[in-house]
């Protein structure tokens, strides 16, 4: 009885023992089932990840859950959710999973911090939280998981250092802390982590050098720390690391030349050292790594030969040596039949020499790159040996002649880069065999001919860019077969005739460049099937014609330069498209008014419409134009007022409306455009004062308001605008005087007044602005006082004119200095003195009309004084002159009275020496004979040569008795 009583008791006991073991795990199963409720409830999960999590459910069937094998005991053990697009934070509750030993929570949306309480989780192995908007530091409770063997949380938004309590876990396999904000530097017993196969620091902040201590991991194959701020050496120790695969330290500050002991890395496939500050020369140990496929040296500053042999490195796919400074040229040895090699890149190095002919046996490259060295010489015509050649960039090196034929034959081409070299001749014809070929770059050399037709059979063509050679003729008319064309440009060479049609039906074509050429005709009316066209440039030819209407069916352009054609009508097509963000039309003959929709471009910043013959007002929709930066309308025929609307463009920086009718007052918002450096208004109608707010314009460079209407005084804050280059307000009717703020412009080199009403003394503080080169003009105004002798200061100045003003004064002998004066004008002053000894070279007329200015060019002030005193005597001989003529005139009349008397008295003497006659005789002869003389036989008048001797009788007077006594004589006879 007892012993059945003994045995119903144990088996009471069992059953009761087993009871509660079952309700212990009932209850462990309920508890991670709500706690993974409780998560789930915390979680936005768009994609429907965590449908299937229900009570209904157990647990362990739901998804991205694992529980482990114990039939009792069902154990959450896993939890992946990765890639499943859920959003929300890490949750503290998964803490609570102690048996949890895989956690990956991966590509999602998770934010917030990584909770420290996961440090908990001693089971934990494998924890991935990569890829996710985590942010704050890495918590250093992490290091208390010791049984983790992988721990990727890269690729998130974590800052702060790595915890050093990160090296307490020995078993890591996987560390991956990448593409994050992490500082600091490598934690120095990163060595003890000795299980580490991958070490992912690559995109960080991370400074300091690579410790030593690395070389401890042994079995790491993975080293990536990449784009840090790590410097110094690369440790020769890391030679140790003889499982290593991967090395990628590019792009970080490393100096100092490659330890040789890399080479020691037998096992090495990839190494990337691009973009450090390494130097020397290139170790010819590399050459035992004979596993490595790629091979990235470029972007330091490596010098000497090119030691690495394709020969020796038989795995090598890619090498980088480009950006470096390699000399000399490709060894001979370099490549073999069997080679590998796909990749090489060697550009801008100084290599030098002939095409290396050793590289047509690498028939495995299929991109070949040496642009930017100095290799010379032709292409070879076997270069169709390099059968699989994809991309052939040579750009920017020496090479000439012509393109070898053969070049066609590389069937495989994709990508023909030649630009910036010296080759000349044409294109062959042979390159239409080209089918594959879709990128051919030529500018910038010297080649000539046609475009074979032979190019457009190349259809899979989307960029041609022949800018800058000598090309000649039309561009083939079968230019429309190439559908895939994206660029075009054909700017500066010789091409003329029209644009062929079929160019119209290349409907992929967005960027256009045509300019510099002579073409010619009219635009085609097939662009209007240009969809995709967003860049169009035209100028410098010869098109002439409207702009078809169907072109406001291109709705993509943004850039338009159709300047210096001959292009008429109206450009309202060309103003469809509301994306336009530069459009130069200058220098044709549009005319018209501006059209209005233009300002539905409200991105344009660059609108150049000069040199037409555009009418009306400017728009004052243009106020919309908030981005506006280059405004220029000059030499048009536009009228009206500025738009006060044009105040909204705040990041204007040029405004050139010269050479209108314009009118009003100059607007006074101008002074709120802070960034406006250059303002054009001269040759308008402009009137009013200048408005003194312009001098808020603190950037501007550039002021010509010349030839307006323009009154008042010259404001005194002009002294602001101490950035001010070029002022010019010649030609209106500004008076006052010149401010003396405008000593502050310091950097004027072009200063124009002249041809206003500016009055009073020249200012002294005009000697201040030094920098003055181009002119200073303050002619044609009403001037006075004396020329400061500061100007004398101006040593660049170039051209200095005061003429026609009221200067006084002796010109300064300090502008006698001015060595740099080739143009100087002080004429119709009042100067005195002497001009100095350095202006003789200048012409007269520099200094005409001042008429006490002497020394060369005019009379030397020495004969300047003999000259007034020469005046003094010249007018006395005039009037010593005077006199004598008078008395010369006396003199004549008196000789010519005597002469007179002596013929009277001789033919008085003639008649009484005669013998006979008659009464009548006696009476005729009488006639001739002066009145109340008595005739004395044989008795003459006695007389000298130099006067005569007056009658004894005082009575009988000589003056004209005798002349009035043959007249009436004479009138006796008649009356007879």
């Amino acid at each position: 009885m007892k012993h059945i009583f003994s045995y119903c008791l144990c088996h009471f006991l069992l059953l009761l023992v087993t009871s509660f073991v079952v309700t212990l795990c009932d209850d462990a199963d309920v508890t991670e089932t709500n706690l993974l409720l409780r998560i789930k409830s915390e979680l936005v999960d768009p994609l429907g990840a965590m449908n299937n999590w229900s009570p209904k459910t157990h647990v362990c069937n739901w998804n991205g859950i694992t529980c482990d094998d114990d039939v009792d005991r069902k154990h959450v053990v896993g939890l992946n959710l990765s890639g499943s697009g859920i959003s929300g934070s890490v949750s503290v509750e998964l803490s609570h999973f102690v048996s949890l030993q895989t956690l990956d929570l991966s590509s999602n949306s998770l934010n917030g911090s990584i909770p420290s309480e996961l440090g908990s989780l001693q089971n934990l192995v494998e924890l991935q939280l990569y890829s996710n908007y985590l942010s704050g530091n890495i918590p250093k409770e992490i290091g208390n998981l010791k049984k983790l063997q992988v721990l990727r949380i890269g690729d998130n938004m974590l800052s702060g250092s790595i915890p050093s309590s990160i090296i307490n876990l020995s078993e890591l396999n996987v560390l991956g802390l990448g593409y994050c904000h992490l500082n600091g530097t490598i934690p120095v017993g990163i060595g003890k982590l000795k299980n580490l196969t991958s070490l992912d620091l690559q995109m960080n902040s991370l400074i300091g050098l690579i410790p030593e201590e690395i070389q401890n991991c042994e079995k790491l194959q993975n080293f990536a720390a990449s784009n840090n701020m790590f410097e110094g050496n690369i440790p020769s120790s890391i030679g140790s690391l003889r499982s290593l695969k991967i090395l990628n330290l590019a792009n970080n500050s490393l100096s100092g030349p490659i330890p040789t002991s890399v080479s020691y890395l037998s096992n090495l496939t990839y190494l990337n050292l691009l973009g450090n500050k390494l130097n020397g020369e290139i170790p010819y140990e590399l050459n035992s790594l004979i596993q490595l496929q790629r091979l990235d040296l470029s972007r330091n500053n490596f010098s000497g030969s090119m030691p690495l042999l394709n020969t020796k490195l038989q795995s090598l796919e890619t090498l980088v040596l480009s950006d470096n400074s390699l000399t000399g040229s490709i060894p001979s040895s370099f490549c073999f039949k069997s080679s590998k090699l796909q990749q090489l890149f060697l550009a801008r190095n100084i290599l030098s020499g002939k095409f290396p002919l050793e590289l047509l046996n690498c028939s495995s490259i299929q991109q070949l790159d040496l642009s930017g060295n100095s290799f010379e010489g032709e292409i070879p015509s076997s270069i169709d040996e390099l059968q699989n050649l994809t991309d052939l960039v040579l750009n920017n090196n020496t090479f000439v002649g012509s393109l070898p034929r053969e070049i066609g034959n590389i069937t495989t081409l994709e990508g023909l880069f030649l630009f910036g070299n010296f080759f000349t001749g044409e294109i062959p014809a042979e390159i239409g065999k080209l089918k594959r070929l879709n990128t051919i770059y030529l500018y910038d050399n010297r080649m000539s001919g046609l475009i074979p037709r032979e190019l457009t059979n190349c259809t899979s063509l989307r960029e041609i860019d022949f800018f800058g050679n000598h090309f000649t003729g039309s561009i083939p008319e079968t230019i429309g077969k190439l559908k895939n064309l994206v660029l075009l440009h054909l700017r500066q060479n010789v091409f003329s005739g029209p644009i062929p049609p079929s160019l119209g039906y290349c409907k992929s074509l967005q960027i256009l460049a045509l300019a510099d050429n002579k073409l010619s005709g009219s635009i085609p009316h097939t662009f209007s099937y240009l969809s995709e066209l967003y860049k169009i440039t035209l100028y410098n030819n010869s098109f002439e014609g409207p702009i078809p209407n169907s072109l406001s069916s291109l709705k993509n352009l943004k850039i338009i330069n159709f300047s210096h054609n001959k292009f008429s009508g109206s450009f309202s097509p060309l103003t469809a498209s509301n994306s336009l963000t530069l459009l130069d039309l200058t220098n044709n003959s549009f005319s018209g008014p501006i059209p209005l929709n233009l300002a539905n471009s409200r991105n344009l910043h660059r609108l150049r419409l000069a040199y037409n013959n555009l009418t009306g007002t400017i728009p004052s929709e243009f106020g919309q134009l908030n981005d506006l930066n280059f405004f220029d309308l000059s030499y048009n025929d536009l009228t009206g007022e500025v738009p006060p609307q044009l105040s909204n463009s705040r990041k204007i920086e040029h405004i050139l409306l010269s050479n209108n009718r314009l009118s009003g007052k100059i607007p006074n918002w101008l002074g709120e455009f802070q960034e406006l450096g250059e303002l054009d208004l001269s040759y308008n109608n402009f009137s009013g004062k200048v408005p003194s707010e312009i001098g808020n314009c603190s950037n501007l460079l550039k002021l010509c308001l010349h030839h307006n209407n323009l009154s008042g005084e010259i404001p005194q804050e002009i002294g602001n605008l101490t950035s001010l280059n070029v002022f010019n307000i010649q030609s209106n009717s500004l008076t006052g005087v010149i401010p003396s703020t405008i000593q502050k412009c310091k950097k004027l080199y072009e200063l124009r007044l002249s041809q206003n009403f500016l009055t009073g003394k020249l200012p002294f503080e005009l000697g201040e602005l030094d920098e003055l080169q181009v002119i200073l003009d303050l002619s044609k105004n009403l001037f006075s006082g004396e020329i400061p002798s500061s100007l004398g200061n101006l040593m660049k100045l170039e051209r200095l004119n005061l003429s026609f003003n009221q200067l006084q004064g002796k010109v300064p002998t300090s502008l006698g200095k001015l060595t740099s004066l080739h143009v100087l004008n002080l004429s119709y002053n009042h100067l005195e003195g002497q001009i100095p000894s350095t202006f003789s070279g200048f012409p007269r007329s520099s200094f005409m009309n001042n008429s006490r200015l002497c020394g060369s060019p005019l009379v030397s002030c020495s004969g300047s004084t003999s000259e007034r005193k020469m005046q003094l005597s010249n007018t006395q001989v005039a009037v010593i002159i005077v006199a004598i003529v008078f008395t010369s005139t006396v003199i004549c009349l008196v000789m010519l009275y005597i002469m007179l008397r002596i013929w009277c008295n001789w033919r008085k003497v003639a008649i009484s020496n005669a013998d006979g006659g008659g009464v009548g005789q006696k009476k005729e002869e009488g006639r001739w004979v002066c009145n109340d003389q008595k005739t004395r036989n044989g008795e003459y008048w006695k007389m000298n040569s130099f006067g005569f001797i007056p009658s004894p009788d005082k009575n009988n007077s000589v003056t004209t008795t005798c002349f009035f006594n043959i007249k009436m004589e004479a009138m006796e006879n008649a009356n007879i």
